[in-house]
């Protein structure tokens, strides 16, 4: 999902310096959403991943 936050934000420079101001500023809008999106479940699954293993840990002691 970053790398597609990524492509947006490339493609909404290249259109805002091509002059098509509307359509780049869409696009960095997408790209910003995508970004965050993708920090947001980052640190949910961060947040899993680590409940998850202490879970595990104190299973098997």
């Amino acid at each position: 999902m970053l790398k597609l936050a990524i492509t947006f934000l490339v493609i909404g420079a290249v259109l805002a310096l091509l002059g098509f101001g509307g359509i780049g500023g869409a696009f960095i809008g997408i790209a910003k959403i995508l970004f965050f999106i993708a920090i947001a479940l980052f640190v949910i699954f961060l947040v899993l991943g680590l409940l998850a293993g202490k879970g595990i840990k104190n299973a098997v002691d």
